[in-house]
Formats: C-alpha cells, sequence, structure tokens
C-alpha cells in the first residue's frame, strides 16, 4: 500500500508527500531528486527516535550515500531552541557541509520544525527532507514549509518559511508510538474535518475504533485525507496571509494552555481544549447549534482528548493568548465554526467575550 500526493509552492510543484508501510521506496525517492551519492547526509533526530529507529534508518541511507551523520538532541518541547539549533550549525560546520549537502528530518514536530529552520538558515539555505514519525508531524507540520523555534516562553516566534524537498512517511512506525502521543495526534486529525470537511469528520465517528486500532489501511487513509485538506489550504496561502490561518483552529487558547502548563500536555491535547472552547464560542455566536457543539466535544471526548483544563485562571491564558504570534494589529485572529466543515477566521472579539470561551473550558 501506498499513496502520494504533490504539493505546489505559488503555483509551482514543489515536492511530492509519500505514504509508505515501511522504507523500502525511500532511497528510489531520494534518487529521483537528483543528488549525486557524494553528497553529505545530516540526520537529525531526537533522543526518543535515537534509541529506536536511527540505526535502521542510517543504514539505508548509508546504502547510497558516502557520508551520513547523525546528530541527536534530547526529546521534548523546551529543545526546541536557538541553543540547539546552534549546536546542530557546530556540528555541520565541523563536518564541511555545504549548500549541496541536505539535512534529513527524522521525528515529530520538534525535530521537523527546528530541522527546517536550520536548512532554511544555514550557509543561506540547504535542502532538506522531512521525515515524519508522529501522527502529529504527519498530518501537520510536515506539510507546508513552516519551520521555527521558540524563543523564550514565546512558541515558533523565530522561523522561516523554507520548503522540503520530500515528504516521506513510514506509517508503520506509528505502531510504535506511545498512545497519549497518537491521541495527540488525533487533535489535529478532527480540526481538518471541523474546519474543512464535515463529510471528514463524519467518517472518524464512524471509524472510530479502526483508526484506535491503528488498523493499515484506514490509518492510511485518514492520514491521506488530513494531508490532502492541509495540502489544499497551504497551496492556496504559502505564507499565512489569509486562509491558511483557518489551521490555527483551537490553537490560540490551545497554545496558551500548552505554554501555562509547561508543555507537560501534548500539543493536540491543548489544541482539543482550544476547539472545546472555540465551538462554545461558536455556538454563543449563533453559527452552531447546542446539538452540534456536544457532537463536537462528545467526539474529541470519544477520541480521548481533553476538553477542559485544571490549574489555570481565564485571565493567565487570555494574557498569554495576546502574545501569540497570531495578532492582528493588537487583536486576536480568532478561528471560529460558521458550521461543522466550515470555518472562519474573527479578528474582532472582545475581551469579554474570549473570556467567556476561556471560562467554558476550565474546571474547579
Amino acid at each position: 500500500m501506498s499513496k502520494s500526493m504533490t504539493v505546489s509552492y505559488e503555483g509551482i510543484p514543489c515536492y511530492e508527500i509519500r505514504l509508505e508501510q515501511d522504507f523500502k521506496n525511500l532511497i528510489g525517492q531520494i534518487k529521483q531528486l537528483g543528488y549525486a551519492s557524494n553528497r553529505k547526509i545530516c540526520i537529525v533526530t531526537d533522543s526518543n527516535l535515537a534509541g529506536l529507529h536511527l540505526n535502521e534508518l542510517s543504514e539505508i541511507i548509508k546504502s547510497y550515500f558516502h557520508t551520513v551523520i547523525s546528530f541527536s538532541f534530547p526529546a521534548g518541547e523546551e529543545q526546541k531552541n536557538l541553543d540547539t539549533v546552534q549546536k546542530l550549525y557546530e556540528q555541520l560546520i565541523l563536518n564541511h557541509f555545504d549548500r549541496k549537502d541536505i539535512l534529513i528530518a527524522f521525528g515529530g514536530g520538534v525535530v521537523g520544525d527546528l530541522t527546517g529552520f536550520a536548512a532554511a538558515t544555514y550557509l543561506r539555505g540547504i535542502d532538506f527532507i522531512q521525515i515524519p514519525t508522529t501522527l502529529l508531524s504527519q498530518v501537520d507540520s510536515s506539510i507546508g514549509g513552516k519551520t521555527g523555534v521558540d524563543f523564550l516562553q514565546y512558541k515558533n516566534m523565530v522561523g522561516a518559511f523554507y520548503q522540503p524537498k520530500l515528504v516521506y512517511m513510514n506509517l508503520s512506525l506509528l505502531k510504535t508510538l506511545p498512545n497519549a502521543q497518537f491521541i495527540s495526534g488525533l487533535g489535529e486529525v478532527l480540526k481538518h474535518g471541523l474546519i474543512k470537511s464535515e463529510a471528514y469528520f463524519s467518517w472518524m465517528q464512524e471509524n472510530k475504533s479502526r483508526i484506535m486500532e491503528l488498523q493499515p489501511d484506514i490509518i492510511e487513509e485518514m492520514v491521506f485525507q488530513s494531508c490532502e485538506i492541509k495540502r489544499r489550504v497551504v497551496e492556496l496561502d504559502p505564507k499565512e496571509a489569509g486562509e491558511r490561518a483557518l489551521l490555527n483552529f483551537g490553537h490560540t487558547i490551545g497554545h496558551a494552555v500548552e505554554k501555562l502548563s509547561d508543555f507537560k500536555l501534548f500539543h493536540g491535547e491543548c489544541v482539543g481544549i482550544g476547539m472545546a472552547a472555540a465551538c462554545r464560542l461558536s455556538c454563543n455566536f449563533g453559527h452552531i447549534t447546542e446539538e452540534e457543539c456536544s457532537r463536537i466535544i462528545d467526539t474529541l471526548v470519544q477520541f480521548g482528548l481533553p476538553v477542559s483544563v485544571k490549574g489555570l485562571s481565564q485571565d493567565e491564558i487570555l494574557a498569554v493568548s495576546k502574545s501569540d504570534k497570531k495578532m492582528a494589529a493588537g487583536n486576536i485572529k480568532f478561528i471560529l465554526l460558521k458550521s461543522i466543515g466550515n470555518a472562519y477566521i474573527n479578528p474582532d472579539l472582545s475581551n469579554e467575550q474570549i473570556l467567556a470561551a476561556i471560562s467554558s473550558v476550565l474546571e474547579g
């Protein structure tokens, strides 16, 4: 089983997304890009992947490329910073990497974002390939060319738009993913249905048990449909001038909760909380009914996502939301639903309206 799609950038075909069940077609895909075997490769990964799959991938890459090194850093969002990028730059310099050499991002969203940013900025840009290993990175962060790192306590504040040369997904790796991380990825999957396709959201509901069992054909179809939605959005708006902001549904409050929890909650869990708040606000505006709001929140719960949080104050969450990069002229660009599968940008919410949404997801 395998599927593929091509992502265009500013109207020109740019890179292919490959959905595979193993690594057997990886070298063939890389050869199609025209790289000579004397190019140097640096596989960037984290401590979780380094102990699981790095040797396997390294041996596959070494079957074609003469020089393959790896750079591993401790797993976790707190490592997604300029200090880690600086250490990667040093490794590349010491190993004499030039502009024709290649980085491979092998890991989840933290690895992909950081590697992409390093690729965009080392020698003013070298090529990189995404091999996302988590559901979250497969359906979201590996597609669209957003790269970046956190700065101080501000998430993704330093970055660049920089496109990969290939996105290669080995879906079988999802079987080795901790359940909590798989559920976190489902937060972004469900978001895609909510913002763009009621039919896809309903398909997720109908196939819940098969998804949670990680049945290969269902997982492949789910990842493909999510990638297709993300592809369409980023092609229309590659640099987030408008439409692409819809992908931030659930993220304004979600990012604030993520930050205030010191990243103890997974990203997709925080997005689940943020989506629950955004649905309540959409209902308050009369866009979706109480029944639809309940359907959405119940579905999030059925997939294992939290829809509320303890120990935070609504004022804290609002203040952190206002430091988010998704601001426009001092106002939060909040993503709401006109209906299930039809999201829009509302830049005109008052503090009181946002606080009402936040309070709907606070416990105790």
